[in-house]
């Protein structure tokens, strides 16, 4: 499992009452925890898409990283509810 990165799919936070943005503080609430492959030259970094396609950009890099995980699936256990099953689908081929 080396060279994926995992990535969370955020939710739009609420805006604050002002409608600046969110509420200091606060983090928006992962909605999908992906795999993708890392960028060329980087073992930290994730490339541009996951492996079911999405585009990375907007998605936050998790604290997880599977090669140091071993026995351990390629995503947090405790996120296995929000795991993309076409990621899921792609790692268990792979």
């Amino acid at each position: 499992m080396s060279g994926i990165i995992v990535v969370h799919e955020l939710d739009t936070p609420a805006p604050t009452r002002a409608g600046k943005g969110p509420a200091q503080g606060t983090e928006a609430p992962v909605r999908q925890v992906h795999a993708a492959p890392a960028a060329p030259g980087t073992t930290t970094e994730p490339g541009p898409r996951t492996v079911c396609g999405k585009d990375t950009f907007a998605m936050a890099p998790a604290h997880w990283i599977p090669s140091e995980q071993p026995g351990s699936p390629w995503y947090p256990p405790q996120e296995a509810s929000l795991v993309c099953p076409s990621c899921d689908a792609v790692m268990d081929d792979s």
